[in-house]
């Protein structure tokens, strides 16, 4: 298998005690796609993440984005144009990897009302409602998901099998997953969405 499509990708990985296989762990901002038979965590507050995988092959990735917060009438526009950038670099490399767009299916997590500074402006709940349309007009079948409520989420994804672990956190013991997602929005409100992303079909 050639990994050079996994060089930008994310890049912590360890070995997964419970599960005895490789683990890659996904950060806000971040995305993963392998072949390999491995598994694939996230942890999610407020931010989604998309598994999706060619159901025969088993290639599959996920990915761990949040709509950027912006102010404005152009607010949806660029706020959208993110969301669909970090769903279509899903997407463009799977195919690359060989998955074939007729064969993918989608299990999607989070959008939780986590964080004080955030509630107000319901992120979560766009964050949600923008990951579901987009699969919808993309005719990518949504087999499974776990969204919105107000708690943080742990999740495991086998993209060769499809199986996918939710441990919901009803107590986070450090600030990590907050202050992770905190930087992140800040990243991404200084962020400009530089052109699009050429799909392969």
């Amino acid at each position: 298998m050639d990994h050079a499509y996994e060089e930008y990708l994310a890049s912590n990985f360890y070995q997964d005690r419970s599960f005895h296989c490789e683990a890659a762990k996904i950060l806000p901002g971040e995305y993963f796609v392998t072949a390999r038979d491995m598994v694939l965590v996230t942890v999610l507050g407020s931010c989604v993440a998309a598994c999706i995988r060619d159901t025969v092959s088993g290639v599959g990735g996920m990915n761990h984005f949040m709509l950027p917060e912006s102010g404005g009438r152009d607010l949806v526009a660029s706020s959208a144009r993110y969301g669909t950038y970090a769903m279509e670099v899903l997407i463009n490399h799977l195919l690359k990897l060989g998955a074939r767009r007729n064969r993918l299916e989608a299990k999607v997590f989070g959008g939780g009302a986590v964080m004080q500074s955030l509630s107000g402006s319901n992120v979560g709940a766009r964050n949600a409602e923008f990951v579901l349309n987009f699969l919808t007009l993309e005719k990518i079948p949504v087999v499974a998901k776990d969204l919105l409520d107000s708690y943080p989420r742990k999740v495991y994804y086998f993209p060769n099998s499809g199986r996918v672990l939710v441990k919901k956190l009803h107590r986070v013991h450090n600030d990590t997953l907050f202050s992770r997602e905190q930087a992140y929005q800040s990243r991404l409100a200084s962020a400009k969405v530089e052109g699009d992303v050429e799909l392969f079909i």
